[in-house]
């Protein structure tokens, strides 16, 4: 029987495929060693081939589509209720085969090497905020231990704690104040790695055209742009901007039962990263929009009048991403509106 579907479970040296034909019925299921896979694919007739989006799902899904083949990735979570009995890397593969044939299923988009690129500078970025927050955080902890107060805040930090070190009337210790300087060198070569990366983010989305293009929309800059180039591409596979802003999270969860629609808080479902991006740039957007003009900016003012802050961030952060995902498909700047 023809093989139409092929659910592939990835690993680091063996691979479990699970092959069923139309009608969903097992026709071939074997274990392939990494080497060997690319090999075997190829000598297969043009099918449709799904595996979780997981480490080094991207790299293989790129490969396959080489070979002709048609290549979907299913979040892990949507997989786990079609496998049946007990966890092993063939039920695995035979719960991505069933659930990739549910007429109803969502996929994850396949990124390109050039995402993959960004993608990888962003979390680098990442790491180095997250060790300077933590380094700030654990100073001014040390400071209170001897009395010695510093306000939030890198540049409050950066300022304050090269005087503490050289003031003599406080009770720090030779050995503490070598600790200390210790940790400020830590956290300056922390800083700066930020603001390498940072530059680097921004250098490429100054020659990214799509990068270019989405930075147009108001709210979004250098990294929220590099974010949403790395999460999507040009946005395809999504159908409208509802159904993209429900992908990132930003639309409200849903509870209802017996006829009776219970909303309550937002889904945080698809990439959190790109999802706090948007919520902080709307959140920046706040800020400025008293007094302006344009049709958008009215509306965030009449909403952030009516509504908390944070419902009326979330909010705007979901027209934003909107907005952006129509800018980034129909391939056009966003044009600010101005009333008459």
């Amino acid at each position: 029987m023809k093989i139409t579907t092929i659910g592939l479970d990835i690993s680091k040296t063996i691979f479990h495929m699970f092959a069923v034909n139309q009608a969903g019925k097992l026709v071939k299921k074997r274990a392939i060693k990494r080497a060997d896979l690319l090999s075997v694919f190829a000598r297969l007739d043009p099918m449709l081939i799904v595996m979780e989006a997981c480490g080094g799902a991207n790299h293989w899904a790129r490969e396959f589509i080489k070979l002709g083949h048609q290549v979907k990735l299913i979040a892990p979570q949507y997989v786990v209720p079609y496998r049946r009995k007990n966890k092993n890397d063939f039920n695995d593969a035979e719960a991505i085969a069933e659930a990739a044939q549910r007429p109803n299923m969502t996929f994850v988009p396949i990124k390109s090497v050039e995402q993959e690129d960004i993608q990888m500078v962003l979390r680098m970025r990442k790491r180095h905020v997250k060790t300077m927050v933590a380094i700030n955080n654990q100073v001014r902890g040390f400071l209170a231990e001897y009395g010695l107060c510093a306000a939030k805040g890198k540049t409050a930090l950066a300022t304050r704690l090269p005087e503490f070190i050289d003031d003599e009337s406080n009770e720090l210790s030779a050995f503490a104040r070598e600790s200390f300087r210790e940790l400020y060198a830590d956290f300056v070569a922390a800083q700066e790695k930020v603001e390498f990366y940072t530059k680097k983010v921004t250098a490429y989305t100054r020659e990214n055209p799509i990068c270019k293009r989405v930075q147009s929309v108001i709210g979004i800059g250098p990294m929220t742009a590099a974010e949403m180039y790395a999460a999507i591409g040009d946005g395809k596979m999504f159908h409208n901007g509802r159904h993209f802003a429900a992908w990132c999270g930003l639309t409200q969860r849903q509870n209802s039962s017996g006829g009776k629609t219970m909303l309550s808080g937002i889904t945080k479902k698809g990439n959190p990263h790109l999802r706090s991006s948007l919520v902080h740039g709307a959140r920046a957007v706040l800020q400025y929009v008293d007094g302006k003009d344009d049709k958008l900016s009215r509306w965030a003012y009449e909403l952030k009048c009516r509504k908390h802050s944070n419902v009326a961030c979330v909010a705007l952060a979901n027209k934003l991403a909107r907005i952006a995902w129509s800018v980034i498909a129909k391939e056009e700047d966003y044009r600010l509106e101005y009333a008459a």
